[in-house]
This record gives C-alpha cells, sequence and structure tokens, in this order.
C-alpha cells in the first residue's frame, strides 16, 4: 500500500513549493537586472557618455584649430585658398557649432559639459577671423588677401562648390 499525497482537505499541494521557490528565484532575478540597468542608465552610463562627449569635442577642437592654422601662409601677402576640414557630423549625439570670437575657436554644443575653447596661433599678417561651422555642413577654411597689406581668415559652411 501507498502513502496517500493528499492532505487534510484533500488537495495535492506538495508540488507547489517548488514552483513557488523558483518563481520567487526569477523575481528576484528580474528585479535585481532591472535595478542595475536603472542604476546604470539614470546616473552612470550618461555621465559617461557626456564625458566622452567633451573628449571628443576637444580633440574636435584642436584638430580644426590646427587646420585653420595651416592653411594660412605664415609669409605671403597674396593669397586666396579654400581649404576642407573634417570635423565630426555629431558629438553626443547633436549636431553643434564652431566659431571665432577674437581669435579663439569656441565649440557650442548643446548639451552641458561639451564645449571649449581654443586660442589659434596665427601670423600677424592675419588681419581678421570671422565666421563659424556647422556640423551638419561641409566646413572650409577660406583665406583672401584684404586689400591692406594683410590676411583675412573666414571659417564658411555650405556648399563644396565655392570660391577657390
Amino acid at each position: 500500500m501507498g502513502s496517500d499525497l493528499r492532505t487534510p482537505g484533500g488537495r495535492r499541494d506538495r508540488a507547489v513549493s517548488p514552483v513557488v521557490g523558483k518563481a520567487m528565484e526569477a523575481s528576484i532575478v528580474v528585479l535585481y537586472v532591472g535595478l542595475l540597468s536603472a542604476t546604470l542608465y539614470g546616473g552612470v552610463v550618461p555621465e559617461y557618455r557626456t564625458a566622452a562627449g567633451a573628449e571628443v569635442g576637444e580633440r574636435a577642437l584642436a584638430q580644426s584649430a590646427e587646420r585653420v592654422q595651416q592653411a594660412v601662409p605664415t609669409d605671403a601677402a597674396a593669397v586666396r585658398a579654400r581649404t576642407e576640414v573634417s570635423i565630426p557630423r555629431t558629438i553626443r549625439g547633436r549636431a553643434y557649432e564652431i566659431r571665432v570670437e577674437t581669435r579663439t575657436l569656441v565649440l557650442d554644443h548643446p548639451r552641458d559639459g561639451v564645449g571649449g575653447r581654443v586660442t589659434l596661433a596665427l601670423p600677424e599678417t592675419v588681419s581678421s577671423v570671422r565666421g563659424n561651422w556647422s556640423s551638419r555642413d561641409p566646413a572650409y577654411v577660406a583665406v583672401r588677401s584684404d586689400g591692406a597689406g594683410g590676411l583675412a581668415v573666414r571659417l564658411e559652411s555650405g556648399d563644396p562648390g565655392g570660391e577657390d
């Protein structure tokens, strides 16, 4: 004779405890993964992305300043040149601008923590530096004689078929 698996109420519930235990284990794992994801995406990951974006912005600004400085000849009086400059289309997932402010390139980005400034080292023959670049358009440095014996440097965005 075998033993009866029924409880005093007449139910069979011996197999319920392993199922409840596994369900609780699964819910603890889901809760842990949810909390970990919320922590990472709510704090750590955005801060890392901003830090990485700031680093990319600084590098793009330094390379842009280098290209502007290389486009200006040190000993020429009559110049007419247009040089393309490669800048990233986005930084930290957003478009941005690089503008000139008193012989300084300034990176304007919509996110706080991403941006910067770098002073241009240009020869004394440069009389003016103006313009801006949008990361949405191709970027160029135009160097022209200003008619008074100096050089005018302009940052230009847009059509590659411009003057040369």
